[in-house]
């Protein structure tokens, strides 16, 4: 089954992100599913490389490169990555700069669609 998984809230802060991504990254683990990962406004950043966060909590790119090494794909949207001044330089290994008309094949693709 394909899962795409919309992420809209920043990587930190509240809890939506984390816990998009980790149903993503579980479903990812399982034979039979393919799953993608859209970062959409705040969400953009959650893809952001070089993350340093306190001891013993979550970090978001570690979790994007659990659903990236499980054959996942994560598109980050290219209009809110300019709006938060970030460039491909920045962005976390294996995700990369995509668009709204990428967005919009993705969810046809799609057998369901969660948004966070």
């Amino acid at each position: 089954m394909n899962h795409l998984y919309i992420l809209n809230d920043g990587p930190y802060g509240s809890e939506r992100t984390y816990n998009g991504l980790r149903l993503a990254g579980a479903v990812s683990k399982m034979e039979g599913n393919a799953v993608r990962v859209f970062l959409i406004g705040d969400a953009a950043s959650a893809a952001h490389r070089n993350q340093k966060v306190p001891s013993g909590f979550y970090n978001v790119e570690t979790m994007l490169g659990n659903v990236i090494r499980h054959g996942g794909e994560v598109g980050i949207c290219g209009t809110c990555m300019d709006a938060r001044g970030m460039s491909e330089s920045d962005i976390a290994d294996g995700a990369r700069r995509s668009t709204l008309a990428e967005l919009s094949e993705w969810t046809v693709w799609a057998d369901k669609v969660l948004v966070f």
